[in-house]
């Protein structure tokens, strides 16, 4: 592993990585990032190992792994006796949910191209797209309200960058 032998401040680290200051600092309080040691002015000091782990971060984020799958990929990389099958399990189990959201996107795709085609031209009186959205839908009613996931408040993805919502 390249190391450097002068530290990097934080900015320096956010352009090497391609990640949002306060990205930094929030992976740093959950966990993901270890806690640099500090200059005798507080500054927090790094080095090529944060900059390695910050990409492994924008990486697996970018492939869709939650926080958690990244810290549970991370506990696999960092031990010495490394299990390719164990990183596969869970690789496996992520794609298995990747196909699943893109089913769920197909079918929202065809119920959303009807309701446009029902559209026709737009000179119906009544809009079949709006009652169609106040409408509720029969599986809905059968099984009562979905389990939602928890939303992810803190961390929002966009464009290959990784940004942190402030908290108000």
């Amino acid at each position: 592993m390249e190391r450097t032998s002068s530290p990097i401040a934080i900015g320096a680290l956010s352009r090497a990585a391609g990640v949002n200051i306060e990205t930094i600092r929030y992976y740093e309080r959950i966990g993901l990032l270890p806690a640099p040691p500090r200059s005798l002015g507080g500054y927090r000091l790094y080095n090529q190992d944060q900059v390695r782990r910050l990409l492994f971060i924008r990486r697996a984020r970018a492939l869709g792994f939650a926080l958690d799958e990244v810290r549970a990929l991370f506990r696999l990389a960092d031990r010495r006796e490394r299990s390719c099958a164990a990183v596969r399990d869970l690789a496996g189990t992520h794609l298995a949910d990747v196909r699943g959201k893109i089913a769920d996107l197909r079918r929202l795709e065809r119920i959303l191209a009807e309701m446009v085609a029902a559209c026709a031209d737009g000179t119906l009186p009544d809009c079949p797209l709006i009652e169609a959205l106040y409408r509720v839908p029969p599986e809905a009613s059968r099984a009562g309200p979905k389990k939602r996931q928890k939303p992810r408040p803190d961390v929002r993805r966009g464009s290959g960058r990784e940004n942190v919502r402030k908290k108000g």
